[in-house]
């Protein structure tokens, strides 16, 4: 019989990622980010099922109060943020306790995504036709970078059916709430209308006011 050796120092093979929009990971592929912001993909982004992983397109608060948590200042690693919230108590942190609660296609590393992946996820897949904010788009993370900010017809509508607006897993057109701290009473959010970034939209829209969300994971590339 004849043994096969396998290399202990070669890395895995990297997935094989499928095109946007299609079902990858327990969810749906929504792109890659940078964790080395060089332009260079270190992970795939994936979206959770609007059925299992949306929260009914409900809305929860970032926390019970309008404190600072330690670690959650990252604007592209949700997961790190995520996992900093958990640590300082997943009871006071009620958005990231319902994506870390989730198991989905057998996975349980579910997190509240940064507001740059967020944006990954508009620009990727923008639900609906308007214009789209021209204060916003540059993303030192995205892949590829974007340096300049989005005009207001691009990104357009996505091509994905699945993903346009009225359909099974497209983004309520609402401000969807980031990991992202922004300071001791606010977070950072993402108006999947138009691609706006907000660290408040009114009076009194603190963290521990309710917005909604959608859990994300990632794999590694």
């Amino acid at each position: 019989m004849s043994l096969i050796y396998i290399n202990p120092y070669l890395s895995p093979a990297a997935p094989v990622l499928p095109a946007i929009g299609a079902a990858f990971g327990g969810g749906f592929f929504a792109g890659t980010i940078s964790h080395t912001h060089d332009g260079v993909a270190t992970h795939a982004l994936i979206v959770a099922p609007a059925a299992s992983g949306y929260n009914g397109q409900g809305a929860l608060k970032w926390k019970t109060t309008n404190t600072t948590t330690a670690g959650t200042n990252s604007t592209f690693d949700g997961y790190a943020n995520t996992a900093a919230m958990e640590t300082a108590g997943l009871a006071n942190h009620p958005a990231a306790n319902y994506c870390r609660g989730l198991t989905i296609g057998g996975f349980t590393d579910w997190y509240l995504p940064a507001r740059d992946e967020l944006d990954i996820a508009y620009e990727n897949l923008k639900p609906y036709t308007n214009n789209n904010s021209t204060s916003w788009g540059i993303n030192d993370y995205s892949v590829p970078k974007r340096t300049v900010n989005r005009t207001s017809g691009t990104p357009a509508r996505t091509s994905v059916a699945a993903f346009q607006n009225g359909n099974t897993e497209a983004f309520a057109l609402q401000t969807h709430q980031a990991s992202t701290q922004n300071n001791a009473t606010s977070r950072w959010s993402v108006h999947f209308y138009d691609g706006q970034h907000y660290t408040d939209f009114g009076a009194g829209v603190n963290k521990d006011f309710d917005l909604m969300l959608r859990a994300f994971r990632r794999v590694t590339l």
